[in-house]
């Protein structure tokens, strides 16, 4: 699985994001088949990727699964550690 925040380098809040997901990532049992990635909105490449995937606001968390399917969704909100544990403790590791 796969978890990619859209957001801004300068936003305190995504950076926020960010690192609760890493953390809570990297101290689950599936550190080894979840991954994260930060989809910088202020670059073109980003910008892009938001508009592909339907993004206006900033952070949004899409959780894939391996095949590319979105499990869940947070926009305009730091995802709930109980939310994101959940969805780490059914991963396959």
């Amino acid at each position: 699985m796969k978890f990619e925040v859209f957001g801004r380098a300068t936003c305190a809040k995504c950076r926020s994001t960010k690192d609760k997901l890493g953390h809570i990532i990297g101290k689950s049992e599936a550190a080894g088949s979840a991954t994260l990635a930060f989809v910088d909105m202020d670059t073109v490449e980003g910008l892009a990727e938001a508009a592909f995937n339907d993004v206006h606001e900033v952070p949004t968390t899409l959780l894939r699964s391996d095949g590319g399917d979105v499990l869940a969704r947070w926009d305009a909100q730091i995802p709930p550690s109980v939310e994101v544990q959940s969805f780490l403790a059914g991963a396959k590791v």
